[in-house]
């Protein structure tokens, strides 16, 4: 019985805090970081006072830093598989850039409430809570791609560290232009992004750089 009432508290609790956290997206893609207080959140999230955020997250720095784990986590949750499901780097490449795109394009306002959040939070010294370590575990993934590639004889010599960087750095900035263009379409995008980083990473006698060559 005890365990009973413990699991749907923590059922209950868990909704809250998703409640919460998404009302907090809301706010924050709508009004900007620095106004997302927990009575705007309150009163989008439908909740009768700021203490039931308070017994949920300690304080609004706690709360940022959840919205930032929790966009990322079912991101990655969204494209790991895509990727898994090739077996060759390019098409592990391809699909990688094209789900991450799909994901943004599909997540538009919580994609400007994480890049609100990242570009604002800050630790107790000042610093960016979100600086580029935490990029670290995105860049090193798209990095094992681009070796499995070249080890693989997919993809030519190149620096996979600076290809990485570029890749990451060209889907992130990806999230601005699908905010700002609601009418944006993701698979053109992508298609063309795909396109790039294909032509930037074969082999010069890959039969696709032979047919551009005959072109």
């Amino acid at each position: 019985m005890g365990d009973g009432n413990k699991n749907r508290r923590t059922v209950t609790e868990k909704a809250r805090r998703a409640q919460i956290v998404e009302a907090a997206v809301g706010v924050i893609a709508e009004l900007g970081y620095a106004r997302a207080s927990f009575a705007r959140i309150a009163e989008r999230a439908g909740l009768s006072s700021t203490g039931l955020i308070s017994y949920h997250f300690a304080n609004k720095d706690e709360l940022m830093e959840q919205i930032v784990v929790e966009v990322y986590t079912k991101g990655a949750e969204f494209v790991i598989p895509r990727i898994q499901a090739e077996s060759g780097a390019s098409g592990m490449l391809q699909a990688y850039i094209e789900a991450n795109l799909e994901y943004i394009a599909n997540n538009r306002e919580a994609m400007v409430a994480v890049t609100e959040v990242i570009s604002n939070l800050r630790k107790p010294d000042g610093t960016l809570r979100f600086d580029l370590a935490s990029d670290e575990p995105q860049v090193s993934g798209t990095e094992w791609i681009l070796k499995k590639g070249q080890e693989d004889g997919e993809f030519r010599p190149f620096d996979t560290r600076v290809m990485a960087l570029a890749i990451r750095a060209a889907i992130d900035r990806s999230a601005t232009h699908f905010a700002a263009e609601p009418d944006l379409d993701w698979r053109s995008y992508a298609g063309e992004m795909s396109s790039v980083f294909e032509h930037a990473t074969r082999k010069a006698d890959s039969p696709e750089a032979s047919r551009d060559q005959r072109g």
